[in-house]
């Protein structure tokens, strides 16, 4: 029984220091970094120098990237507080639009494509392709699902300042509220202007918007 007990204390010590000797894989995976080389690679080495910037990420990126997408909370707090410091608001401080100009944009997917094929004109609309994740007029019968739905929104939430802007946050820079979300940073990325934001927060909010009709 002595020399069981003995053995088995001695495996426990050896493997303790098994674990303890051997350096704990980073965040980001042991080949994080060769999958960003052969990723970048991937890409003609002729294409405009602008397209390319396209693939540069920043601080919240990189991080998020670095903790696939689950950083410790005191990480991800630090990354919300700074993406809160980059909203900006428009001009004349109204936060809602034009709900009928944020139908359009909701629907529409096109703008920013690249390629020497068929690339976008210059001036192309760049929309939001909402419908891409969420539910929003009941009309429209082919919407996504990697978000919540957001038919009766205003409905639901009402239309105060305090929701008001809460929307046109989200969406101009949806990381101010969670680190690493799948939403698009619409706002931070100059994707949208911030008065085509605000007709986007209309078409939420306003009750005569169709999201808010049944």
């Amino acid at each position: 029984m002595k020399l069981k007990f003995a053995l088995l204390t001695a495996l426990t010590v050896a493997t303790a220091s098994a674990f303890a000797e051997k350096a704990p894989e980073p965040p980001g995976g042991k080949h994080a970094q060769a999958a960003e080389q052969l990723f970048r690679a991937s890409f003609r080495a002729d294409n405009p120098k602008y397209w390319m910037t396209r693939l540069d990420q920043d601080e919240t990126m990189k991080t998020c990237g670095l903790y696939r997408d689950n950083p410790p909370r005191k990480i991800g707090a630090a990354l919300e507080k700074q993406n809160r410091a980059t909203i900006r608001y428009p001009v004349d401080g109204k936060l809602m639009g034009d709900w009928r100009e944020g139908e359009k944009l909701a629907a529409v997917g096109t703008g920013g494509h690249i390629g020497f094929i068929q690339p976008d004109p210059p001036g192309r609309t760049r929309g939001g392709n909402c419908y891409a994740c969420h539910e929003l007029a009941k009309k429209e019968l082919a919407y996504g699902t990697i978000g919540p739905s957001l038919h009766h929104f205003g409905k639901i939430r009402g239309n105060s300042d305090e929701i008001v802007k809460y929307a046109y946050d989200k969406i101009y820079n949806s990381n101010a509220f969670t680190a690493c979300t799948n939403m698009p940073r619409f706002g931070l990325h100059s994707w949208l202007t911030p008065e085509q934001i605000t007709h986007i927060v209309a078409f939420l909010m306003d009750p005569a918007s169709p999201v808010n009709q049944d």
